[in-house]
């Protein structure tokens, strides 16, 4: 039987919440995870949560809809440029409309974003974590590393958390873990570069231009030996994989087996959302999503809570949202989604 819970938080109305296995993580090895709710089978069968520190403290690291629904997070726009050119990204530095990563109402300088994290907690005291998602590559400048400096000298209880592409993390991951960053999501589509290079038109890295089969393996490359760096770091690292029909769906499994080896302990299989390049390819069904997050749970937990946020997000995930009073300007959400 389904549960109902109940939600009240800051700012917010109260939300009642239905908890179904639709909206279950999906954790692999885990006794009965095939035939019930995944919330109900780790606790049928005894396990532990696989990120209990984090579990109700970060909402993109919890795997049960309560703890994700818990607290809030603060994605600070500080990061306009991006690496790589993925066929289905489009961004925008002065978006006040599309609820998707890739967009923000504007870009922020370190100094400013410190500013913001303080009006973001008077508007939301359930606010835990910040979190630097673009709205390009967090790590081309080093304005996020600066940023989360800032703001763990600041706020040292707050979580610090960045959103990657990977090219460059192998490099700057000690200069993350020195800021404070502890959890970090790293976007790997394809870890075949005959799969990546039809997702990914070019890479700019060492002040070179890579396009094709350069490019693909070039990225993969960097974003295992980035994850590696991490982990070892002491870093928790979640993997974020866009299904795209036709391309990568019958192979997300061996993203899942393949990060797994080097370290990262979460997959969040996200569906596509046509545009850009990609704009007459088909929306995954639920049987594709289910299939691959199911080929994904073989080797890594699945979290599939995902909100699909901005780069300038505030509040609890699916509860609430306060970037309109935040930058003073009301934000309108629509069904698109870009992921860089």
């Amino acid at each position: 039987m389904a549960q109902i819970v109940q939600i009240k938080a800051a700012g917010s109305r109260s939300l009642e919440q239905e908890i179904v296995p639709e909206c279950a993580i999906v954790l692999g090895d885990v006794p009965g995870s095939t035939s019930m709710c995944t919330s109900h089978s780790m606790r049928a069968a005894g396990s532990q949560l696989p990120f209990p520190d984090l579990e109700g403290r970060h909402p993109c690291f919890s795997v049960t809809a309560e703890g994700h629904a818990q607290h809030g997070r603060l994605h600070l726009p500080v990061s306009p440029g991006c690496d790589i050119a993925c066929r289905f990204c489009k961004r925008d530095y002065s978006n006040s409309h599309d609820n998707r990563p890739g967009v923000s109402n504007r870009v922020l300088k370190p100094e400013e974003a410190l500013e913001t994290v303080h009006r973001a907690l008077e508007l939301c005291p359930a606010i835990n974590v910040v979190g630097i998602a673009g709205p390009g590559d967090t790590l081309l400048t080093d304005y996020a590393i600066r940023t989360f400096a800032l703001v763990h000298e600041a706020y040292p209880h707050l979580i610090n958390c960045v959103s990657t592409n990977g090219l460059l993390l192998a490099e700057k991951a000690d200069q993350l873990i020195a800021a404070g960053v502890r959890t970090i999501t790293v976007t790997v589509n394809a870890v075949d570069s005959n799969i990546l290079k039809q997702l990914c038109s070019s890479v700019s890295y060492e002040h070179h231009r890579l396009t094709g089969e350069a490019a693909a393996q070039r990225l993969i490359a960097n974003q295992l030996l980035g994850i590696r760096a991490a982990v070892k770091l002491g870093a928790t690292v979640k993997i974020n994989t866009v299904l795209v029909p036709g391309v990568n769906e019958d192979h997300v499994g061996e993203v899942a087996r393949v990060t797994a080896e080097a370290g990262a302990s979460l997959i969040n299989v996200i569906p596509l959302i046509p545009q850009h390049e990609l704009a007459d390819v088909p929306v995954p069904t639920s049987d594709q999503l289910e299939r691959a997050r199911g080929e994904a749970a073989k080797y890594l937990s699945v979290f599939s809570h995902c909100q699909r946020c901005r780069a300038d997000a505030c509040g609890i995930p699916g509860v609430n949202e306060f970037a309109g009073q935040l930058y003073n300007n009301d934000l309108l959400a629509t069904t698109t989604f870009s992921h860089g």
